[in-house]
């Protein structure tokens, strides 16, 4: 009898073994049994925007590190857009609004969930205020709302440096160029083409410095707290406002702009990410505003480098889109 049962045993694992692979091949063998995760597939897509040196991504390396193919693996549909890597928010605004216009058409959805890295927050705040059709939430990662003091101290030189004479205004639009030129290789190296994208890095300086993010908050309150270092309001003309931000700003000796961020914090009375004071930061709802991350670690760069024992900034988007999700957008 136990001779027997051994074909019987054989025959049943064979017909197991057919059975599945007869399952749907485009599936996957045992997605039956693991269905995929919809932990990040919001109702609309979600559009990555940068701030300072801009670009989608560059001979494969992306401005947000390994962050779209993560969302994008539990569901979500994940656009980064490219805009000038040096200008205003008001231009780099006007960019967007004509690229979500385009999107819109390309993707056929109504709405998009905008987060926005350093001045990509500002930048999305200004498309809103001149046509908010097409956006559903901002998120701001880093985002400096009410200036920059670094920015303050850099224009003060460049403003000297104007006044001294014909020399100090040589000098001063010198390194303008110096870093427009930086701009247009960014977009070239990106893949787009620099008379698409001006760059225009001083207007970019002035527009986070403290009396200019002010005047544009005057114009553009949307999300901006009203007291010194709470929240602003959720919701805005039906479009959801969150943000996070961080306070450290030496989180891994290996990533080389650690030290960088090391010396340009010390221009801050408050704590800060080495480029934005925790205040600063806050925008509708604070996720929250003391993160160990510097500036660089928000968008998961330099190649994923931040603190060992802190939390991953891949999870921080992650959760985010979940946030959205449950939100209904």
């Amino acid at each position: 009898m136990k001779l027997r049962s051994v074909p019987v045993t054989f025959s049943l694992i064979i017909t197991l073994m057919l059975g599945a692979v007869s399952l749907p091949s485009q599936a996957g063998w045992f997605d039956w049994l693991f269905p995929p995760s919809t932990y990040t597939k919001t109702k609309y897509p979600i559009v990555l925007i940068g701030g300072f040196l801009a670009f989608d991504d560059i001979l494969g390396i992306e401005y947000f590190y390994r962050i779209p193919d993560e969302l994008r693996a539990d569901g979500a549909t994940v656009i980064p857009v490219n805009l000038s890597a040096f200008n205003g928010s008001e231009e780099r605004g006007l960019q967007l609004v004509e690229r979500l216009e385009e999107l819109a058409r390309i993707y056929n959805v109504p709405k998009f969930n905008i987060v926005g890295h350093s001045g990509g927050a500002t930048t999305a705040r200004y498309a809103a205020s001149i046509d908010s059709r097409y956006i559903a939430s901002i998120t701001s990662v880093h985002g400096g709302h009410k200036g920059l003091s670094i920015a303050d101290w850099v224009s003060d030189v460049s403003n000297t440096l104007e006044s001294s004479g014909s020399i100090g205004t040589s000098t001063r639009n010198l390194l303008a160029d110096l870093f427009n030129f930086i701009g247009n290789a960014v977009e070239f190296l990106s893949g787009n083409s620099p008379e698409d994208f001006p760059q225009d890095a001083m207007a970019m300086l002035e527009d986070y410095t403290t009396a200019k993010s002010l005047a544009f908050n005057r114009d553009v309150p949307a999300g901006v707290p009203t007291s010194a270092c709470g929240e602003g309001s959720y919701v805005v003309n039906g479009i959801r406002y969150y943000s996070w931000g961080g306070t450290s700003v030496f989180t891994n000796a290996l990533d080389p702009l650690d030290y960088f961020f090391a010396i340009s914090s010390q221009f801050y009375s408050e704590a800060n990410d080495g480029l934005v004071g925790r205040c600063s930061s806050h925008l509708g709802k604070v996720i929250r505003d003391n993160y160990a991350m510097n500036h660089v670690d928000a968008m998961n760069h330099i190649f994923g480098l931040h603190g060992i024992f802190t939390t991953d900034p891949i999870t921080l988007y992650r959760q985010q889109a979940n946030r959205l999700k449950q939100a209904g957008l």
